[in-house]
């Protein structure tokens, strides 16, 4: 007996003494012989743990770019021609970039940890025909273990004997109810994880009851162990800013080399010395290359990241800043995401039809009762208080309430009625002490009821709750067929549908009934009503959802819930409209062999229901086929792969589980939907900001180019050397992107559509706004260095004013970038004072440098005279007029042209 002899054996449709037979095993257990050789043939119940990479490996990872290429290179260069200066500046750079990717990247990967922690647990194993408390990590197949109450399940079990077990599966298939087991089912092939009622799973919980079970599968071949391997083998989708910055970079890559080819070849060809030609190749690869670039985007990320934390959302990769602006659309759990994941009665129907709705959401105690749309009173508020009292009365739930908050235990239907009777001021401590308990008859599965019996003066009153099919037909003096029509019109609505009656019954036929705990003889009852019992959604979720949409963003709803439970909730969101727009588990496996049906199907989905783990990993991968950049939102075991798969995983950081976290991108601190429109407001304005600073950036940096250019082909002497650039581009204009990079945003983030995945960062908007100011500045510049050099200022002079009016286009030009299409005077300086204080330093930094005598001589300068300056900074406040001009003509009004 090895794995591979067990691999292909469907448990769910064995019976419990065929499964016995087939594990070779018995009702007492393994000998602790057995149990040691299987161990040894299997191993222990256990998942293998990730290796983590280390500092050196993420440090070296910073390296690759072909930024990051160029940059040594010219480093390289500067080394061999005895330019050690420039050479320092660029290792400094790089040095600085490293550090902080580096510390940014150093964090846990510990979502296959996190599933073994789930595994492993203490639990009671037979063995030798007694029991035992072991570590879950010691079982094998073919193990006999016990579980009751409370139980992490820590393996696979075919169960052998059950007793009023419910299971809490919801973290496993997203199923927010328990579900009812049943050890004597046998049931067919093609059957859902969430429909085997005679099988309990690794990491799922027992609600409630009791159980014994046989292990079948441990470790990797468990449903929790297909989660671990597909998880594991789910490669982590690429941030939107990583695709975009990787095809903008590999485009100024090949420019960059392309131009310092040209360049050296036509020197070459005039003759110039091979020294010459390198120091010229070093300080046009060091313009053309934004060494700023890498910090200034962890810079812009970093700000970002810190304001989602004041959000709750927490970032746990910084490329994932600004993914869920960027995405197209969010599939989003049901179960703890959109909903409470708390049972909540919502509405009543009494015999005669009125129909009640109760208020409120989740495990507290507040909430009205209305009737058509009227506050409950009179004959209908004493029928509605006679249904909830024998719900209370009949109920194994505790629930203790201390101002707004509740500590509660128990099933959560028993919840959901404790808490109905709390909103009409009945409590079951105070009923109890009005009609003692005389005994009761708990749910079974194949029961499908629950009754318990009271005291009421000298005679006994059953209170029934259950299943409308078996609690109907108990009832006398009511039309069986006009009331099970209205439970199934109920059941159709999402809800799921308890009868409840009550009435006098013989006490001793009542403590027959209780003795023998099977209610048989339960007649002549009397119908109190129908309650509808649903997992309310989250009060700010309608909302959130809507404003997702109205900025463009499709929601999706996937989930391992029934049909009609998923399609009610999502129609009360707007998501979906009617059955067309749900697609199921079952439905997909069905077209999986059609993948053109399959992928219409899934294209017109609106709600994925019954579907399990890696059923929604696939709708993930096949959104991404489709073209979306996908943001999946969950907290279960049962979402990890598809969080890992997506573009942007979010998690709920309260509710949610470490696996979840681990795998997600991003975590909701709250667990609000609603902080995921925060996190698209805040992903917009990170994007926004990059993109500022990219055009800072690039234009200054596209500027030198003309400048050289013009320069070197009118015979003109180096405009700047090496070390001037970079001071230019990391140390004046590096001080003021930190400025842009603090922008709050223009207002209108949520008032555009989302960026199409094709979309690059360097689109025609930054192309145009570039080529105009770039050609402004590198004309201007060249103009005035031709001037001051024919006018017989010396080449040090010239030069040395040339990088001032550089610094002061800097400085300048950095207002017109805070936006791309309204005017400076229309974006409030008063939004972002850092900006004022970071040109004003750049300008202070500038000028003292000058008169610092070792930092003088590395950038060639001296101090200058206030009648050059004054002559210089006219000439750069014309480029802020050249682009209003610019603005105004092409985008009037400051629309933008992405506007919803």
């Amino acid at each position: 007996m090895n794995h591979d002899s067990l691999a292909h054996v469907l448990w769910h449709t064995l019976s419990g003494h065929a499964a016995l037979d087939k594990l070779a095993s018995r009702a007492s257990g393994l000998s602790a012989a057995e149990a040691e050789d299987r161990r040894r043939t299997f191993g222990p119940n256990t998942l293998p743990k990730p290796k983590r990479p280390g500092l050196w490996a993420l440090y070296l990872r910073q390296f690759t770019s072909p930024l990051i290429y160029l940059l040594l290179a010219a480093a390289a260069v500067s080394m061999a021609i005895g330019e050690m200066t420039d050479a320092l500046f660029i290792f400094a750079v790089l040095q600085i970039n490293a550090f902080v990717g580096t510390v940014q990247e150093w964090r846990a990967e510990s979502s296959a940890q996190s599933l073994d922690a789930m595994i492993r647990n203490p639990v009671t194993v037979v063995r030798d025909g007694h029991p035992h408390r072991l570590d879950g990590s010691d079982l094998v197949p073919g193990d006999v273990v016990t579980l009751d109450s409370g139980t992490r399940v820590p393996a696979d079990l075919r169960l052998l004997a059950a007793h009023d077990l419910m299971a809490d599966e919801s973290l496993l298939t997203g199923e927010s109810l328990p579900v009812a087991k049943d050890s004597g089912a046998v049931l067919p092939e093609r059957c859902a994880v969430g429909d085997r009622a005679n099988m309990l799973h690794a990491g799922t919980v027992v609600d409630s009851g009791r159980a014994t079970g046989l292990v079948c599968r441990v470790g990797l071949h468990t449903e929790l162990g297909r989660i671990a391997q597909a998880l594991a083998a789910t490669r982590q989708a690429p941030a939107p800013l990583v695709v975009r910055l990787e095809r903008f970079t590999r485009t100024v890559g090949a420019l960059v080399v392309g131009a310092v080819v040209v360049l050296a070849v036509v020197q070459a060809l005039q003759g110039a010395a091979w020294t010459d030609i390198f120091l010229v190749s070093v300080a046009l690869a060091v313009s053309a290359v934004p060494e700023g670039l890498p910090v200034a985007i962890t810079v812009a990320l970093s700000v970002s990241s810190a304001r989602m934390a004041r959000r709750n959302v927490i970032v746990r990769s910084l490329p994932a800043v600004e993914g869920l602006g960027a995405c197209t659309l969010i599939a989003s759990d049901k179960t703890g995401t959109l909903t409470c994941n708390e049972l909540t009665a919502r509405r009543l129907l009494l015999p005669d039809g009125t129909r009640a709705d109760v208020g409120g959401e989740g495990y507290h105690a507040q909430g009205a009762l209305s009737v058509d749309g009227a506050p409950a009173d009179g004959r209908a508020l004493a029928a509605l208080s006679r249904l909830a009292t024998a719900g209370a009365l009949c109920n194994e739930a505790v629930l203790h309430e201390s101002g707004d908050r509740s500590r509660h235990f128990g099933d959560t239907v028993d919840l959901a009625f404790l808490i109905l009777a709390a909103k009409m001021l009945l409590h079951r401590p105070a009923l109890l002490e009005r009609f003692p308990a005389a005994g009761f008859v708990p749910y079974e599965p194949a029961r499908r009821f629950a009754a318990a019996f009271n005291r009421d003066g000298d005679g006994i009153v059953a209170s029934v709750k259950g299943a409308a099919e078996t609690v109907l037909p108990m009832c006398d003096g009511i039309d069986h067929g006009a009331q099970m029509a209205r439970a199934t019109d109920l059941a159709a609505q999402g809800y799921r549908v308890l009868a409840v009656a009550a009435g006098e019954v013989d006490p001793a036929a009542a403590r027959d009934m209780a003795a023998r705990t099977d209610g048989a003889g339960l007649v002549g009852l009397e119908f109190l009503g129908f309650v509808g019992l649903i997992d309310p959604l989250r009060p700010e979720v309608p909302d959130a959802v809507a404003r997702c949409r109205a900025s463009g963003i499709g929601v999706r709803m996937v989930t391992g819930d029934h049909p009609a439970t998923a399609l009610a909730i999502a129609r009360d969101l707007g998501i979906a409209s009617d059955d067309a727009h749900v697609i199921t588990g079952a439905q997909m496996a069905e077209l999986a062999d059609d993948p053109a049906a399959l992928a219409e199907a899934m294209a017109t989905a609106r709600v994925f229901a019954r579907v399990e783990p890696t059923e929604k990993l696939s709708i993930v991968q096949a959104t991404r086929q489709a073209g979306h950049f996908v943001a999946v939102t969950g907290d279960g075991v049962n979402d990890a792969p598809a969080l890992r798969a997506a573009n942007i995983g979010v998690a709920m950081g309260l509710e949610g589980t470490d696996v979840a976290r681990g795998a997600a991108d991003l975590i909701l601190t709250d667990d609000n939907f609603s902080s995921i429109v925060a996190g698209v407001e805040e992903g917009r304005i990170a994007y926004d900001n990059v993109r500022k600073v990219v055009y800072l950036l690039i234009s200054t940096g596209a500027s030198e180019i003309v400048l050289f250019m013009l320069a070197l082909m009118t015979g003109l002497p180096l405009p700047l050397f090496a070390a001037q650039l970079l001071w230019l581009n990391l140390v004046t204009n590096g001080v003021q992107h930190v400025g842009l990079a603090l922008e709050k945003g223009e207002g209108d983030v949520l008032a555009r559509r989302p960026r199409p995945p094709s979309t690059p960062i360097f689109d025609r908007m930054m192309i145009e706004q570039t080529v105009l100011s770039g050609a402004f500045i590198g004309i201007v510049a060249y103009l005035y260095f031709h001037w001051a050099l024919a006018t017989g200022t010396d080449e040090f002079t010239a030069r040395a004013a040339l990088l001032m009016l550089m610094v002061l286009f800097e400085n300048a030009h950095v207002f017109n970038c805070r936006s791309e299409v309204r005017s400076v005077t229309k974006v409030p300086l008063g939004t972002n004072r850092f900006l004022l204080i970071a040109v004003v330093l750049a300008q202070s930094v500038h000028i003292g440098a000058a008169h610092v005598p070792w930092l003088a001589d590395i950038l060639r300068i001296a101090p200058m005279d206030l009648n050059t300056w004054l002559t210089l900074a006219p000439l750069a406040l014309a480029l802020v007029g050249v682009m209003e001009v610019f603005k105004a003509i092409r985008y009037p009004g400051g629309r933008r042209p992405d506007a919803v």
